[in-house]
């Protein structure tokens, strides 16, 4: 390994032992907070292991002449998010003017302790010395979550620290390493324009610096309604690169590197052909991924030659760019093996299971995956089709990988001009990189499909009458009714929102029996009835014989051209289908195409499922002519619907007319390294600034389309406004794609005056607007007129079942319990709007654990009817507390932390009640016969 590494001696031999499990350093995760110092009792330890004070003279002496204090080298010694936390809790203040020599050594007592008593005593020691701090509380501190350390810089160039926040989603970054040497950087709106200090003496935390490093632009789209709010879009991150503690005993990964060498362990980015790219090429170890337990080092990685298109001569065809078109653009090949390493409940693992937690097979992830084998989590079939990040000695890739049982073992292969977005540079053939493959998201059973309102304007534009879509809202306004008095239509409502925690809960009371009035119940369907209507109001119309799936090429070069091989769960289908992609504006987006089945394709996918695959032929690709799409991740909207087939005529498909000036750049290594890392970090605080071009293009888009359908509706013919709206259309189309590349492309883009309408819409929301008489205008006020059918609310009431003695030791210990969770949930709510949902969440996972000792009921070992008689304390206390506040929402205590204690309990009553057994059912299976019921309705 070099002298890349550089390890604590006392952790140094477990790490020789297991250098042959890990195989090459760099393609698994180091951090060295995931080696936990062994645990030690502090009756037992000996104060001298704290003490600052035996330090050798000369390190004091030298850390004096840097002007480094007694504190701050004391301190030093701390495990390095306690000291972060002690520095978030100070605010602005110096840490020497906060914590005396004396108080030094009360905190070192506490070296070893867990980071809950540690976070407690320092909390109360100086969270009361800023008025604006915020207490950072968890459970899980030491669960294995990604540890986030943030710093805000202010506008006099100061900064402060927030944090550390845990979240279980993980990058490339800090996979690899480690997240204590990760810092997320925000610069307040008016702060300096490019500050020399920051680039060029970084960020110090304690004695660490950190060095600007990367940045993402995350996309959101700005309006001109969004000026006054606080930018935060994009997001900048710093990395450790020295340390100015002269005793430090440990080194670490980037020690001794120069800021472009730091890079190049992650991949040659320098070597791209513009420096608008670099930071977009460079970006992409910020994707939150999971990472494929696969050493890449035993992979053997393929570049295979793109399919290009060609004209009827047989020549390639290019763009305006001049680079050639492609039928292949983003997507390869993995062999089945290596496919199965994709876990089976991906987005569980990616978004909610913590290091340390189980997966469902009962396998226990420790830090560093390697620790458990290879382990192939996939049960059945592997994935269809993987949106991958593959980061390989110096090369950055990025696309979709296709299972192709054809493969030899433990074989990828990479499309050599698509999908190789950074190359390697051989002169660097003998420097280490972290290597790993990452995977964004696996091809996935498509959940139920919904219109919008782009959709609807193109759909109607194409011949599809208005009175489809108003007869789709009008069913389901009156479904949003039902479910106030029909236990199945509000079921179906809440399983289709089950991300959502109300919903959630709404479905376990359901299930449960609990009557549909039920205070709590009613506000959580109340609440999703009003999300429901306000995406109706949006066009958010629910549509069946509809998916969303990732789109790829045809694997066998059989398919024709307006030919679309689409596999669902019983496999390849048969028939015209409608295919789009957002956000695609265009009259001809919505593709009118025919899937026919390709019999040789289970041959190299197996029986692996969802997907969309596209013809190789022709002058070219249908995913390009879809709003410039392509297959490195796009999803496909595809309809079946007969409705939607039988009066849709596909207009001519999109292809640019206007062309926004291409504007000239200097390639990364014509910088010198210097004028690199100040040419880069101007650029970032440029990106800062909002550029409006994009909503602007897409609000006046809406504008004109709604003027186009509104002329369609009043006349049969063409006439000149019609041609002049028309015109302004195709440029704003163009112009709207070309913003969507801007960040990658370097080039300016604007919407010109003559493009922009006076006033919009009314449905848009904004201040200059007329009433719409278009289709989309009539959803939104029929939805809006709807509201007055709103039912009134229930009175808040306990349930009789309900109202059996239980001791009043429990009512007096959780009436205490809730006055104490009122307080913290206040207190977590205050919060930054970044960590509140995460700091709330912390507080009802407390909750919990104190009432089943566990993080929930099927994990205690508590008896059935202590658990009961607390949650029934919880229960009446809460109730009794939400009706002398007059407030249903805040009954929401009892059901979030004792719900499925309630809810076995009801159960259980109801059932004997009516003299029947309590079923068990799978989440699956009920969303399934939900499905069949809507299907058999409608």
């Amino acid at each position: 390994m070099g002298d890349f590494y550089c390890h604590n001696n006392e952790v140094e031999a477990q790490e020789e032992e297991e250098e042959d499990i890990l195989g090459d350093a760099f393609d698994s995760p180091t951090s060295a907070s995931r080696i936990p110092s062994p645990p030690m009792s502090p009756a037992t330890t000996s104060f001298q292991r704290y003490q600052y004070d035996p330090r050798p003279s000369e390190f004091r002496e030298r850390a004096n002449t840097r002007g480094i204090s007694e504190q701050l080298l004391a301190l030093s010694k701390l495990e390095f998010r306690k000291f972060f936390l002690i520095l978030n809790y100070i605010g602005r203040r110096k840490l020497e003017d906060v914590i005396m020599l004396h108080d030094v050594d009360d905190i070192l007592h506490l070296i070893y302790h867990p980071m809950s008593h540690f976070e407690s005593y320092i909390w109360n020691k100086y969270g009361h010395l800023c008025e604006d701090n915020k207490r950072v509380q968890y459970l899980d501190w030491d669960s294995g979550k990604t540890h986030l350390y943030h710093c805000h810089v202010h506008s006099d160039g100061s900064y402060t620290f927030k944090g550390p926040y845990l979240k279980a989603e993980r990058t490339h970054l800090q996979q690899s390493l480690g997240d204590e040497n990760v810092l997320v950087v925000k610069f307040e709106e008016n702060a300096p324009g490019c500050p020399e200090e920051i680039v060029q003496n970084g960020i110090l935390v304690g004695l660490r610096r950190y060095r600007f490093f990367v940045y993402k632009n995350e996309g959101k789209k700005k309006s001109s309604k969004d000026k006054e709010e606080k930018i935060d879009s994009v997001k900048c991150y710093f990395v450790r690169m020295e340390s100015l503690n002269p005793c430090e005993e440990e080194t670490y990964i980037l020690h001794d590197k120069t800021v472009h060498e730091a890079r190049c362990h992650f991949m040659h980015v320098h070597t791209v052909s513009s420096m608008a790219k670099y930071m977009a090429r460079f970006s992409l170890i910020l994707s939150t991924t999971v990472k494929l337990q696969v050493d890449l080092n035993s992979v053997n990685i393929v570049e295979i030659e793109d399919i290009y298109c060609h004209d009827e001569n047989g020549c390639i065809l290019y763009d305006e760019d001049k680079k050639p078109l492609v039928h292949t653009d983003g997507t390869g090949y993995i062999s089945e093996d290596l496919a199965r390493k994709c876990p089976q409940d991906f987005f569980k693992v990616k978004h909610k299971y913590a290091n340390l937690e189980k997966y469902p097979n009962g396998v226990e992830l420790g830090g560093n995956p390697f620790e458990l084998g290879e382990v192939e989590f996939q049960n059945g079939e592997p994935p269809l089709l993987m949106q991958c990040r593959i980061f390989y000695n110096g090369l950055a890739v990025k696309g979709t990988l296709l299972v192709n049982r054809k493969l030899p073992q433990r074989t990828i292969q990479i499309r050599r001009d698509s999908m190789i977005k950074v190359k390697a540079d051989p002169n660097l053939s003998r420097v280490p990189t972290f290597n790993s493959l990452e995977i964004n998201t696996p091809s996935v059973k498509p959940r139920n499909s919904y219109l919008s309102r782009t959709l609807i304007a193109l759909l109607t534009y194409g011949g599809v009458p208005m009175e489809y879509f108003f007869d789709i809202l009008k069913n389901t306004l009156e479904e949003t009714q039902r479910l106030y008095s029909d236990e199945v239509t509000a079921l179906k409502v809440t399983v289709n929102h089950r991300d959502r925690d109300d919903a959630s809960i709404a479905t376990s009371m359901i299930m449960a029996g609990v009557p549909l009035t039920e205070p709590y119940l009613w506000c959580c369907l109340s609440s999703l009835a009003k999300e429901e209507r306000n995406g109706l109001k949006a066009g958010r119309l629910p549509i069946s014989d509809t998916f969303y799936l990732i789109g790829t090429a045809d694997p066998t070069d059989t398919l024709n051209p307006r030919e679309v091989c689409v596999i669902l769960e019983h496999g390849q289908i048969f028939g015209e289908v409608l295919v789009y992609r957002n956000p695609g504006l265009h009259f001809g987006d919505i593709h009118r195409l025919r899937a026919v089945p390709v019999k040789n394709l289970g041959d190299i996918v197996g029986n692996a499922k969802y997907g969309i695959f596209f013809s190789t032929k022709g002058p070219r690709s249908a995913a390009t002519e879809i709003a410039n799409g392509d297959f490195d991740g796009d999803t496909y909207w595809v309809s079946q619907n007969p409705q939607l087939l039988k009066y849709y005529t596909a207009s001519t498909p999109w292809s640019r007319i206007y062309s926004t000036p291409k504007t000239s750049h200097r390639e990364p290594n014509n910088f010198s390294a210097e004028e690199r890392e100040h040419e880069l970090f101007r650029t970032f605080l440029k990106t800062r600034m909002p550029n409006y071009s994009m909503a602007d293009a897409s609000a006046n888009w809406y504008a004109l389309m709604d003027r186009l359908l509104i002329l369609g509706k009043n006349n049969t013919t063409e006439n000149e406004e019609t041609r002049s709206v028309t015109e302004k259309l195709s440029e704003l189309i163009d112009l709207y794609y070309d913003a969507i590349d801007a960040p990658k492309s370097g080039n300016k883009v604007s919407v010109p005056k003559r493009l922009k309408v006076d006033k919009f819409p009314h449905f848009l929301q904004k201040k200059e607007s007329y009433h719409s008489t278009s289709v989309l205008g009539e959803i939104y006020d029929r939805v809006d007129k709807f509201k007055a059918e709103e039912p009134t609310a229930v009175e808040i009431k306990k349930l009789s079942v309900f109202e059996v003695e239980i001791p009043k030791t429990y009512w007096r210990l959780w009436k205490e319990r809730y006055s104490s969770y009122r307080r913290e949930m206040t207190e977590a709510l205050n919060t930054g709007s970044e960590s509140k949902n995460d700091l709330a969440d912390q507080v009802i996972k407390k909750y919990k654990q104190l009432l089943y000792e566990a993080p929930d009921m099927e994990e205690s070992v508590r008896s059935k009817l202590d658990i009961f008689n607390d949650a029934l304390a919880i229960y009446r206390v809460t109730y009794d507390y939400a009706k002398a506040k007059g407030d249903v929402k805040k009954c929401g205590f009892a059901w979030k932390v004792a719900g499925s204690a309630l809810c076995r309990l009801h159960a259980e009553l109801h059932a004997k009640e009516h003299n029947q057994n309590v079923m068990a059912v799978s989440p699956s299976i009920l969303h399934k016969l939900l499905n069949l019921r809507n299907k058999e309705v409608s």
